[in-house]
């Protein structure tokens, strides 16, 4: 591995820890949480793409990082807005 790419693993991975702290937090409000945990998967897909396994990297980003947080926030425009079904 070369200086560079170390540094940006560990600077993702740095980022990644601090997004997690931002997203357990229970003083921040609901959305901030989604969003930093969302950001958390996005930083893990570009650290896959780093080690080389794009495969892995594309299904973190559209799961882990789309989908989950589209489905978080759904749910949560759901409970706010007291719908029934």
């Amino acid at each position: 591995m070369t200086p560079m790419l170390i540094g940006m693993s560990l600077l993702l991975a740095v980022t990644m820890v601090v997004a997690g702290v931002l997203a357990t937090r229970p003083s921040q409000a609901l959305s901030i949480s989604i969003l930093a945990a969302g950001l958390v998967s996005l930083l893990a897909s570009v650290q896959f793409l780093l080690l080389a396994a794009p495969d892995v990297a594309m299904t973190e980003a559209a799961i882990g990082s789309g989908l989950t947080t589209f489905l978080f926030f759904f749910v949560l425009g759901r409970i706010r807005g007291g719908d029934r079904d």
